[in-house]
């Protein structure tokens, strides 16, 4: 079977913990994303979504010079490298989400494995992460483990 690390994009996009959210604002219109992570050198330390900027910072008065630090979700989801594509794609779908940052087994961000990543490397696997993605006004990315 074919593992995560074979299938995932290695560029990620990792904001800084100290950039003001109107960076990441930005970055995300240009990246055409609502999720971002959020790294302190290769430690994965949080995520940021386009809904915590709204929730946790616009909606409370937050002006766009807030640290990223102040807002962003520090449960973060993840899978590692030497995982199945179809173990992930099963996990993708039980919790909702269409993207998960890999790490190494020593907790490094190694890549992102997406929908697009698993689709080409195996078509039922991206059926199975298609089928559990969040419908339209759900919440694309839910911290909380369960």
């Amino acid at each position: 079977a074919m593992t995560v690390g074979e299938a995932m994009t290695r560029e990620v996009h990792i904001a800084n913990p100290t950039q003001t959210i109107g960076e990441i604002a930005r970055l995300m219109v240009a990246l055409d994303t609502g999720y971002i992570l959020v790294g302190d050198g290769d430690k994965l330390v949080g995520v940021i979504t386009d809904r915590d900027i709204v929730m946790r910072a616009v909606a409370a008065g937050l002006g766009p010079d807030t640290p990223v630090h102040d807002i962003m979700t520090r449960e973060i989801k993840y899978c590692f490298d030497d995982e199945t594509i179809a173990g992930v794609a099963k996990n993708m779908a039980w919790i909702k989400v269409l993207s998960l940052p890999v790490v190494s087994r020593e907790k490094r961000l190694v890549g992102i494995i997406g929908l697009g990543d698993v689709a080409r490397a195996e078509k039922s696997a991206a059926a199975e992460v298609i089928a559990g993605a969040p419908q339209p006004g759900e919440p694309y990315y839910q911290p909380e483990n369960g």
